[in-house]
């Protein structure tokens, strides 16, 4: 009889343990995919512009990462909005909160022609999020700012990616 009790209990733990590890993983591949929507840009120096958040973004889709930088001008650009996009693959993704709760998250997008390392931080308490972009072509490093947002929920337009 005890045999069959303790067979029984150790069904049930295992039963929930992997119950568990499935919805955690779940949860683990939602957090992969969103859209920080940037409103505004600053540049190398410090200079800033406001820009479209359709069209300014860094997005995550698990395995998969764009980020497109499109200034409002009238001048068309590589990726045929008025600036360029990276569309491509994720490697080398780290995620990290600090004391004060804010969450960090860095990776890497490889595409075509070109790749960049992006950094991301999340302020505690809310969705505001900026992201430095670091190209991997040029020493030109850009922040966005904006909201971060569910991919589900995003609103975004992507040109031709290089």
């Amino acid at each position: 009889m005890k045999r069959i009790i303790t067979l029984i209990t150790l069904v049930l733990v295992s039963a929930s343990t992997l119950m568990y590890a499935q919805s955690s993983s779940e949860t683990r591949q939602a957090e992969r995919k969103f859209v920080l929507e940037a409103d505004q840009l600053v540049f190398k120096r410090g200079r800033s512009a406001f820009v479209s958040s359709t069209t300014n973004f860094v997005l995550m889709d698990g395995e998969h990462a764009s980020v497109q930088i499109a200034a409002n001008n009238a001048l068309a650009g590589p990726n045929g909005i008025g600036g360029i996009t990276v569309d491509g693959s994720r490697k080398e993704m780290k995620i990290t909160t600090d004391k004060k709760g804010n969450v960090n998250c860095s990776f890497s997008v490889q595409g075509i022609g070109i790749s960049a390392q992006v950094y991301i931080t999340l302020t505690n308490g809310g969705n505001n999020a900026s992201a430095r972009i670091s190209p991997n072509f040029n020493s030109n490093t850009l922040t966005l700012n904006g909201v971060l947002v569910p991919l589900s929920q995003s609103n975004v337009y992507k040109g031709r990616a290089l």
